[in-house]
């Protein structure tokens, strides 16, 4: 009786965590994109008001790993505005409904394109069981699938952060590993350059010169 009854419990749970994983999904924006050279990318989002977002980004490759970002409200006026930034996060409270637009520049480099990564959260997330309030076992099993839900998030939190750590490092190592092979190229012609040159010279000192005698009539 007691696992006929606690079927139907975890049945629940799992519905309620779903729904919860799906209201998440559907209430942020996590997009990696290519930014080129002299190039501007603009986003959109329709926020209701008093509704609190988050703007988080982070250049993954390219250059000095730097970008302009700017976010305006749907009358234009300026909220957040960062010039050449490697990351950074930024938290509001919508003042008005409407479409919020978010930019990232690219525009101040000539020749290097970006990966950046942005991540832009609208509101919080609703609690699973808010209306249930039994001491029970079945409470406590509800409860133990909200820890369960917010240590998953965390997780998820922590893998992308570590993801995006690990884009950046490998970009940086094969970077770094192209600038050797480029050295080590020019390092190699300069001695064969050099090398021959001495060949040449020191066979200079060794070679018979030629004099030439020009005779005088009388």
């Amino acid at each position: 009786p007691a696992a006929a009854a606690a079927a139907p419990a975890m049945a629940r749970c799992a519905l309620w965590a779903l729904c919860a994983l799906w209201a998440c999904a559907a209430r942020a924006s996590e997009i990696t994109f290519e930014l080129p050279d002299n190039a501007k990318q603009c986003f959109y989002e329709e926020v209701p008001r008093g509704t609190k977002c988050t703007l988080e980004f982070q250049v993954i490759t390219g250059g000095h790993y730097d970008v302009d970002c700017r976010l305006e409200d749907p009358d234009g006026t300026v909220l957040y505005k960062e010039m050449k930034k490697q990351y950074d996060s930024f938290t509001f409270t919508a003042s008005r409904n409407g479409t919020y637009k978010f930019c990232f520049s690219n525009e101040f480099s000539t020749f290097t394109h970006k990966t950046v990564y942005f991540d832009f959260q609208v509101g919080e997330d609703p609690p699973l069981f808010p209306s249930e309030n039994r001491v029970t076992a079945l409470t406590q099993m509800e409860s133990a699938c909200v820890s369960i839900h917010e240590a998953l998030k965390s997780v998820i939190d922590y893998q992308t952060h570590f993801r995006l750590r690990e884009a950046q490092g490998r970009s940086r190592a094969e970077d770094l590993n192209t600038r050797v092979a480029y050295w080590s190229v020019g390092e190699a012609i300069i001695l064969l350059v050099v090398s021959i040159g001495q060949v040449f010279l020191l066979k200079s000192f060794f070679s018979d010169k030629r004099t030439t005698t020009t005779r005088v009539g009388s």
